[in-house]
């Protein structure tokens, strides 16, 4: 018997997008690959290639049609009930006409009738309350349990990510609910009504709690068996006595000094003048008796030396930009620890800038009126050249055979004559051969040349 690829499901089911082991539906005696009947639909499988943001998106994959039809399904169940209740009332008509001796049982009919309509109510409430649920998993010691808990914002006030719909204002957490930065820093504190999570942070009983765990971990590093989590009753009450005892001491301090130096405050009374003080400084202040303008807070000072001025200059270090570099303004200088030259040293700068630049003009006109180079070339060698110093290119090029042949005779010292002529009188041209043929012993390519 040959062996069967099981690989895809056409062997069962016949869906070619998984295998036999993967397939949902129930075994086949024979599979849709012989029998050709009832092949499943393959299904449809999506690959996505998100970033960072959309991996992390907790509602990447929502379709929001689903909660249509949720939509559809609870009003479906409504219109049900409502239809059944009808039913239920003309039936009681019907029964309460066919009657004859209806005195007797009108009572029991009202109260069908009052039973319906204080459960027709109830459906209502239901649905007030159910309004504002919220389920979430509250978690626990024994593992978690799912727990009701009620939305406490009043649905007349605006939310708070509606309070200010620019892209760049204060970040929302939809998951958490949570806006940690004010979304209207600049509108008028005494008609805000909310002022950020932040603000709930560093107020009332926040800070309280926060003080009651630092006391916690200080008191825990010194020694003591004390932790907020697991004995929170003992943590508070002994930062309760913490508290008593701290003010204690410094009672008996504050007595102690008096003691020792007295008190000048109560021996001699304050002038009048002093008591019923005045000032010229204006504050004012809102019906809550906040203040609102007058008493504005003061800058926090820099942990750094500020207008401390070194070497003898009169302004601080960046206080002067030029050409991406950081100077002193005093004298344009931009070395750190330069010493102030003052005005003198500025127009020598510029002096210096002027010379650079006219050497830059002049150069520039020079090249702008080249010579043939068919004819004469410049002379590139030595440090004392004249500007105006032309080379014959015809004399430069026996200048540089005659310093080929030089060189074989150097290298070969058979080929040296007996008698040696010196000629003492050197051209602009050999020179320059000269200069052109010599190696240089710095020059790390000068292996290679030959």
């Amino acid at each position: 018997m040959k062996d069967v690829d099981f690989s895809f499901s056409r062997y069962s089911c016949g869906a070619m997008t998984h295998n036999v082991k993967l397939c949902m539906e129930r075994p086949r005696k024979k599979g849709a690959k012989w029998t050709n009947m009832h092949i499943a639909p393959d299904e449809k499988i999506e690959t996505f290639e998100l970033d960072y943001d959309g991996k992390r998106d907790r509602w990447n994959g929502y379709d929001a049609a689903t909660y249509a039809r949720i939509i559809e399904r609870y009003e479906a169940r409504d219109e049900a009930r409502r239809k059944y209740l009808k039913e239920q009332q003309l039936k009681k008509l019907e029964e309460k006409n066919n009657k004859e001796n209806g005195e007797g049982n009108v009572s029991d009919e009202d109260e069908d009738e009052d039973a319906l309509k204080v459960d027709e109510a109830k459906v209502d409430e239901s649905k007030q309350m159910d309004f504002a649920k919220v389920e979430k998993r509250v978690r626990t010691t024994g593992g978690g349990s799912t727990g009701t808990v009620r939305n406490l914002r009043i649905r007349e006030d605006t939310a708070k990510y509606l309070l200010n719909l620019d892209v760049n204002s204060a970040y929302y957490d939809p998951k958490t609910r949570s806006m940690r930065e004010d979304p209207l820093p600049d509108a008028d504190p005494n008609e805000k009504f909310y002022g950020g999570d932040n603000q709930y942070r560093v107020s009332g009983q926040a800070m309280e709690f926060k003080q009651l765990n630092i006391h916690a971990w200080e008191a825990f590093e010194k020694g003591q068996d004390i932790h907020m989590q697991a004995a929170p009753s003992q943590a508070e009450l002994l930062y309760k006595n913490y508290k008593i005892i701290k003010e204690k001491l410094k009672l008996q301090m504050k007595d102690a000094i008096m003691e020792k130096y007295g008190n000048a405050a109560t021996d001699a009374k304050l002038p009048r003048e002093l008591l019923m003080g005045q000032t010229e400084r204006q504050v004012e202040y809102d019906r809550a008796g906040r203040v609102i303008k007058g008493l504005e807070t003061s800058l926090p000072k820099s942990k750094y030396e500020e207008d401390v001025y070194i070497n003898n200059h009169t302004s601080v270090w960046g206080s002067w930009w030029k050409d991406h570099q950081w100077g002193y303004k005093c004298c344009k200088q931009t070395i750190r620890n330069s010493y102030c030259t003052g005005a003198a040293g500025i127009e020598a700068a510029e002096a210096a800038a002027d010379l650079m630049k006219a050497n830059i003009d002049r150069k520039a006109a020079s090249e702008e009126t080249p010579v043939p180079a068919e004819e004469k070339r410049l002379a590139t060698w030595g440090n004392d050249v004249p500007d105006d110093l032309l080379l014959d290119q015809k004399q430069l090029t026996e200048a540089l055979k005659k310093e080929d042949e030089r060189k074989k005779e150097e290298k070969d010292e058979r080929k040296r004559k007996y008698n040696v002529r010196w000629n003492d009188k050197v051209t602009a041209e050999e020179m320059e051969a000269y200069r052109m043929k010599r190696i240089h012993y710095d020059d790390p390519m000068k292996d290679f040349l030959h």
